[in-house]
């Protein structure tokens, strides 16, 4: 099993230390948190850490005094630096005094989860053990999920919740996901409610059966598709998910490689996996965590 990534985030902000040490922590970083350079390298003395993530205005020690420091008692921690809206200059400074690399607020938290792998990969000299499913995948917990007797209506508010939801601050941002898997009463996935399994169902059955071979060439003009688009959504509020949704996403063991996940996606054009422990869904892995990785890798090469 791959070595879990011990990460300190430094910060004054104490909502963006919360939120992002959640949402580390869910990624499955063993995240620490400091408010300011002093903590930080308390924190450094009694406990060594992979990688920090230092904000450049910290009260008191600023950040470059404070990565000063650290490269002094902790020379091997990897620093990667946050700068506000201004800072690029300071930033591009703290790579010249050892800092790893820096990021710009807001932050996307994939790619600052991006950076401290390669952090960390660059403190082993590039020796890590390949990810495999678990590593990457959103556990279900974190993932929206609905019984198939709800309504659409009832699917398309938890849907949307999951961009609102979205943990976010003035410095991180977390995007949601654009599906619903679809649980049982008894618990088995049964299905996956998607933005584009509702762009299929708002469209009326007739613009997708056969047409004869004669009206191949015939157009609709503009008065046919006047008002068509709120009439169908309308007419989707009381159905039933099971009548809109996809088939259950194919599931993976936790511990499939990353080449094999991503040729199951192109063979069976499949954008989200659902990942299994002992039978059970413990995650989902997207395109997006397969893309991250590619990202990781091509980049540093």
């Amino acid at each position: 099993m791959a070595k879990k990534i011990k990460v300190l985030m430094v910060d004054d902000e104490a909502q963006f230390r919360a939120t992002t040490s959640k949402i580390l922590t869910r990624r499955g970083f063993l995240t620490t948190v400091a408010e300011s350079g002093e903590e930080a390298i308390e924190v450094l003395k009694k406990s060594p850490q992979d990688v920090v993530i230092l904000d450049i205005r910290t009260p008191g020690m600023d950040g470059h005094e404070t990565l000063s420091r650290i490269k002094k008692i902790a020379p091997d921690a990897r620093v990667i630096m946050l700068t506000g809206h201004g800072g690029g200059e300071s930033a591009r400074e703290s790579l010249e005094h050892g800092a790893f690399d820096y990021l710009n607020k807001p932050c996307d938290i994939d790619l600052l989860s991006s950076k401290i792998n390669d952090a960390y990969d660059a403190a082993r000299n590039g020796v890590r053990e390949e990810k495999k499913a678990r590593d990457i995948m959103i556990p279900i917990e974190d993932y929206t999920t609905i019984d198939p007797d709800n309504t659409i209506k009832e699917g398309i508010e938890r849907l949307k919740r999951s961009f609102e939801s979205a943990a976010s601050t003035s410095r991180i941002m977390e995007t949601g996901h654009r599906s619903i898997l679809v649980f049982d009463q008894a618990g088995e996935l049964v299905g996956i409610l998607s933005i584009l399994d509702l762009i299929k169902a708002v469209r009326p059955a007739y613009l997708s059966a056969p047409k004869p071979s004669t009206a191949d060439s015939m157009q609709y003009s503009p008065m046919f598709w006047s008002g068509l688009f709120t009439t169908q959504a309308k007419g989707l509020v009381g159905r039933k998910i099971k009548d809109v949704m996809s088939d259950a996403p194919l599931k993976i063991d936790q511990d499939t490689n990353l080449m094999e996940i991503a040729n199951l996606m192109f063979i069976e054009k499949r954008r989200r996996m659902a990942v299994i422990r002992a039978g059970k869904v413990v995650g989902v892995v997207r395109e997006q965590e397969i893309f991250f990785e590619m990202a990781r890798i091509i980049l540093k090469a």
